[in-house]
């Protein structure tokens, strides 16, 4: 007879391993898996531990960890960012291990890539963008960069590329300098009867990089329409002549890029990671076709390893405690595993500085960035028609240094109802009531007690807003 003893010890080794279920599902596979439904079933606590996936065919694993296999990354290394044979860097790891990558150019059709990096605020879009960055500057790719968050999103690029823009103007310059570049390589490229992209022969390999995307092509954007028709153009005539286009972006869904049936496809045939989401963010890709219909993604939480108990009244423990920031996890929905979850490597440090992040400077190194600045185009003023060259038929002029026009101060962008609820709620916990007040009186657009509640849900989901305590009050975590 098995003694009490030898139980509690297999139950602790049990603990220690990893458990896998092999399934044999219904024909056509499984859709929509409810993943708190499944960790309830398995009696699992911590929903970071349990994997789901789904093989070819019928059949379909479960996987039960010890731990969350990604609670921990090493650093990235200049070899991971160093292009393979493939075209390929390594820039994180899946689950079980195997490699994640990205392709940054393909050398067997000799064109530039396609990359778009979703995701939510603190979900790690810069420190993914710094990956690509870097690998670009040691492989000799020369990168014009627009950072929309003033240049702080990936402050260490300033001086390691050789465009840096920062404002909404200046990017609308950098896009139109690049389409002109592109459509004179075209043509180049058709006298010489070439029909692909040799890197260096006798061109580099270049790639138009904006950071905050969502911030040029958004609905409101001044200059949207424009924007959205460059990047498509850049798209079509510049991955056969070695420009490239890559896009970081809080935004999912199709009408807050541009509003462009062509410019999803485009984005949809390249390269597309998914970095942790809202749910309104996971129904827009499945409404535009990032994903399968019915496919669903496990949830990535804003921290991994949070259990959701009730307290009991006489538990006087720390509800808190140490958690792992769940930043850099991500779904590369165009790999051969979209729906395998997967995370980056630790790109610089774990912790802020007052200044530079000095492993992310080391990673870029001391040389120049490769490549020559693009001179930026812009529109000449208006003639006395009120006609001018950001008029689409027309092309935009290039003036000489120092000779640009003065622009006018941009119009500021309305803000969110979630960036609206947050800043209501910097000096303290208000109630619903006393929230609703401080909205109607912030100059913002009025908005119903319905689509407020909505905005408030979704950004408890998201760890942005305190769960609902016992006097209903809203406040921002602590």
């Amino acid at each position: 007879m098995t003694s009490p003893a030898s139980l509690a010890k297999a139950h602790v080794e049990e603990k220690k391993v990893m458990r896998e279920y092999l399934l044999r599902t219904r024909p056509g596979g499984v859709k929509g898996v409810d993943h708190d439904a499944l960790c309830d079933l398995l009696e699992i606590d911590d929903p970071s531990r349990v994997i789901f996936e789904q093989g070819r065919g019928r059949e379909a694993v479960v996987r039960v960890f010890p731990v969350n296999p990604l609670a921990t990354m090493r650093a990235i290394t200049l070899e991971d960012l160093t292009i393979d044979e493939d075209g390929c860097i390594r820039i994180g790891s899946y689950y079980d291990s195997e490699p994640l990558r990205m392709r940054v150019h393909d050398p067997a059709t000799g064109n530039a890539q396609r990359i778009i990096i979703f995701g939510t605020t603190g979900a790690g879009k810069s420190r993914a963008l710094q990956a690509f960055l870097i690998a670009c500057k040691r492989a000799g790719i020369v990168v014009h960069l627009a950072d929309l968050k003033g240049g702080q999103s990936v402050p260490e690029a300033q001086g390691n590329v050789a465009t840096h823009v920062t404002s909404l103007s200046d990017v609308m310059g950098l896009l139109r300098a690049a389409v002109a570049k592109a459509e004179a390589r075209f043509h180049k490229y058709a006298k010489l009867g070439r029909s692909g992209f040799i890197i260096n022969d006798p061109d580099p390999l270049e790639y138009i990089v904006i950071d905050e995307a969502n911030r040029l092509l958004e609905k409101g954007s001044p200059f949207r329409a424009e924007a959205a028709r460059l990047i498509k153009e850049i798209g079509r005539t510049g991955r056969s002549v070695g420009i490239g286009i890559v896009l970081a972006a809080q935004a999912g869904h199709l009408d807050e890029l541009g509003g462009s049936d062509t410019l999803r496809a485009m984005l949809k045939e390249g390269e597309v990671i998914l970095l942790r989401w809202s749910s309104q963010m996971m129904q827009a890709l499945v409404a535009d076709g990032l994903l399968p219909s019915g496919e669903n993604l496990q949830p990535i939480l804003k921290e991994i390893g949070r259990i959701r108990r009730i307290r009991r009244w006489d538990d006087r423990k720390d509800a808190g405690g140490t958690k792992v920031n769940s930043q850099g996890m991500c779904y590369h929905l165009t790999s051969h595993r979209p729906t395998s979850i997967a995370r980056y490597f630790l790109v610089g440090s774990l912790h802020p500085h007052k200044g530079h992040d000095p492993a992310i400077r080391a990673l870029y190194g001391s040389a120049p960035p490769p490549g020559e600045p693009l001179r930026l185009i812009f529109p000449p003023p208006k003639d006395g028609n009120g006609k001018g060259s950001d008029d689409p038929q027309e092309p935009g002029l290039e003036y000489a240094e120092g000779d640009e026009p003065e622009l006018e101060a941009l119009p500021a962008m309305p803000k969110t109802n979630a960036q609206r609820i947050l800043a209501a709620l910097e000096d303290g916990p208000l109630a619903e009531a006393d929230l609703l007040e401080a909205l109607d009186n912030d100059g913002g657009k009025d908005v119903k007690r319905g689509s407020i509640r909505t905005t408030i849900s979704n950004l408890r989901r998201e760890g942005e807003l305190a769960p609902k305590d016992a006097y209903g009050l809203i406040s921002l975590p602590q």
